[in-house]
Order: structure tokens, then sequence, then C-alpha cells
């Protein structure tokens, strides 16, 4: 087969955008290519977060998203300052509200430590001197947290791509795989295209596009909705930083935390409740098929049964402002609903197991150089939630560390 390009990637997110910089800096002269179905590059989980360069405190010790996070902030902190994107390394308090909260805090603390992330922990004179308009009876200060303009990162990684080589094709929509076994050959909205290697960075779309090319994903991507409010003007002064709650594990998200960007906007939430689309921003919009397909889908079920309570206090909070406004004052007494506003909302790919396990961790599938049985010739990234972005730069050096390796096994 003649090829197009050596290695074409699917999606134009950070994550996407990363893996064809990688690329490039890897491998000068590849022939590589990003297709993204809409106009714009980073429009959907990329261009619509909350900015935060995570510490990786959370993390489970050893898995991906502690390595990759903790190393990728560092990264990211300096990948901003080296190409002038807008960040500012905040610091960040965890706050326990409640005496029920002080052993998972103390827990906290811990972890972060065995992840090498210098955490200080505070009472309610230290929580003062940080936030003067934050309760608590404890806290974490973690100083490596931060924030970023990440559309702007993912930009910049487009351009460096580009400036390599490496081409751009916003506006294309991929629509069938056809697996060969000296190649592959993709049909997109523009024509067809062939390639050597096929990488999968589809995010909300990631287990679809694993399906069109012929693999089992074996996870669904169940699409949660984050709704945020933001503070008005003449009230961004209650907040200098990142303030969050102490997480509770037996739940998926961290719950409403306040965040502080680097534009001087202050960010309130997210809560999460259930889209009904994977580009359902708003309670309007519903793709009946996505929603059907979800619906029937295992995992879903399960994930309702196991969480149910949570999900109607999530779904609480989505249609009353006076019970978001009530969770925001835990953290911040002197917030009133008057002081918020609403702002725009994401969604989440959450990649979901048939038995209603949320994957923890960063997931890929497809080739791996190390089983010489794995498919041949695609990569799939099934799996990237918080904290990818501040991840990027280390999860992108990993997928195209597989597709080269995809490469140089000649399918």
């Amino acid at each position: 087969m003649a090829y197009d390009f050596d290695v074409l990637v699917v999606g134009g997110g950070i994550v996407g955008l990363s893996t064809a910089y990688a690329l490039t800096r890897a491998r000068p002269g590849l022939r590589v290519a990003v297709l993204e179905k809409e106009d714009a590059f980073a429009t959907h989980q990329s261009g619509r977060n909350s900015g935060v360069i995570h510490s990786g405190v959370y993390y489970r010790p050893g898995s991906l998203k502690a390595r990759y996070a903790v190393g990728g902030a560092a990264e990211m902190v300096e990948f901003c300052r080296e190409h002038g994107v807008p960040y500012e390394v905040t610091g960040k308090l965890i706050v326990a509200t409640g005496r029920a909260e002080l052993p998972r805090l103390h827990a906290l603390a811990a972890r972060g430590r065995e992840n090498g992330i210098p955490v200080t922990e505070l009472g309610p004179a230290g929580i003062a001197e940080h936030e003067p308009a934050v309760a608590g009876l404890a806290a974490l200060h973690v100083a490596t947290t931060g924030v970023c303009d990440f559309p702007a990162v993912a930009r910049t990684y487009a351009r460096l791509a580009e400036e390599a080589g490496a081409q751009l094709r916003p506006g294309t929509e991929l629509r069938a795989v056809a697996r060969r076994p000296d190649g592959i050959t993709v049909r997109t909205s523009a024509g067809e295209l062939r390639c050597a290697v096929l990488v999968n960075c589809a995010g909300l779309h990631g287990d679809s596009v694993a399906r069109l090319a012929g693999d089992d994903p074996g996870v669904r991507i169940v699409p949660f909705r984050g709704e945020y409010y933001e503070l008005v003007e003449e009230r961004r002064a209650l907040v200098r930083g990142l303030v969050y709650p102490v997480p509770d594990p037996a739940f998926p998200f961290l719950g409403v935390h306040l965040t502080r960007g680097v534009h001087g906007d202050v960010h309130v939430g997210p809560n999460a409740v259930p889209a009904l689309a994977r580009e359902g921003y708003d309670r309007r919009t519903l793709r009946v098929g996505e929603l059907a397909r979800t619906l029937a889908f295992p995992g879903s079920l399960r994930i309702a049964r196991r969480h149910w309570r949570y999900g109607i206090g999530e779904l609480h909070r989505s249609l009353s402002k006076r019970a978001f406004t009530t969770a925001v004052q835990r953290l911040l007494p002197a917030v009133t609903a008057a002081d918020l506003v609403r702002s725009a909302a994401g969604v989440r790919a959450q990649a979901v197991a048939r038995d209603g396990s949320l994957l923890d961790d960063f997931a890929f599938a497809g080739f791996d150089p190390g089983d010489p049985s794995s498919t041949r010739r695609l990569v799939h990234v099934l799996n990237a939630p918080s904290p990818a972005a501040t991840a990027s730069l280390p999860i992108g050096r990993e997928v195209a560390r597989r597709a080269l390796a995809a490469l140089a096994a000649g399918g």
C-alpha cells in the first residue's frame, strides 16, 4: 500500500495534538496528520475545563495518573513559561469542613507525600492565612498546583507540530476504517486516506472509533456533564487561588470546588450529572441513539445502582441553584445565590467497564510493544479524563512511543 501518512491521529484535542507534537519531535520527517471533525481544535474536553494544573495528590501511588500528573505538572509549567502561554502556580487548599473528613484528609496527605508532592497540613489559622473567606477545621496546602490556559496549550502543540511538518485537518470527520495487512484506509468527510498506523485520540468518541476500526474496547464512554457557576466580578476577591473539598473515595467525582483562573475569573463547581448526549453541554441536547446505546450498556445500570444516592444529590444541585449555593457555602460561607452566575458546562468522557466500575487510570489499547499478539497498526486512548490536560506531554509521548513501535513492527 502507498501511504499518504505514516501515522494518522484521530482527534484534535489536547491529547491528540500532544501526540502529533511528540511524534514530530521523536522522528523528524515522519509523515503525520491530525483529523478533527470540528472546524477548530480543542473545542470539547480540552476547551471546557477549569484550567487546573493538577499536582497529582489524589492519585493512587504508582498509577499512570500519579506518575504522569506529578511529572506533567512540572513540565506544563515549564512549557507555558517557554511558549508564552498564560499560567500561574497558585497553590491549592483541600479543606475539611467536618470532623468525619479529618481521617480522609490525613490519608490524602500521606498519599501526596508518597507521590513525592510537598504538602503542608494546616489548622483554621493557616486556612485563613491563605484564604480568609474560606471556612474549615483543617486543610492541606499543595503548593505545586496551578492554573493555565489549556486551549492555548493545545493551539501551541498544534503550531509546533505543524511547523515540524505535521498536517492539521480540522473539519474532517472520520466515517469508516478498513484494516488490511499492509495498512489502513480511512474514509473521511473530505475523502479517502491511507496510513501505516492509526492513532485514536477521539476523547468522547474514543470507544466508538475503536469499534469503527474493528476492535472491542471492552468499555463504554459514559458522558457526565459538569455544570459550573462563576462568581460575579465584584465578589471574585472572596477566592485567592484554588479551594477543594476533601474527596470521598466512595464517589467518582471530587465535588464542588473553587478555581481562580488565569484571567481572574472564579469558577465554582462542577456538579456532575449524566449527559443525554456525548456532546450534551446543556439539558436540552438529546441524541436518542447515543442515549439508547448508553442505557443498553450493562455498566450504565450498574453505575446507577451503585451511586444512585450520590446521583440524586448531584441532580438536585443541578436543578436547584439554592441547593448548589448551600454546597458552596460549606467552603465559602459568605457566598450567596446572587453572587453566582451560570458558566459554560463541560462533558467528561468517563470510560466504564461492563461491571459498572469506572476506569480509575489512563487506559490504552491496540498495539502493545511488549505483546507481539496485540492488535497491529492501531493505538487507542480509551480513558483520559482529568488530569489528562495536565499530563498531556507525558501522555503524548507514551502514545507516540506505541505508534512508533507499531510502525517499526511493520504493522
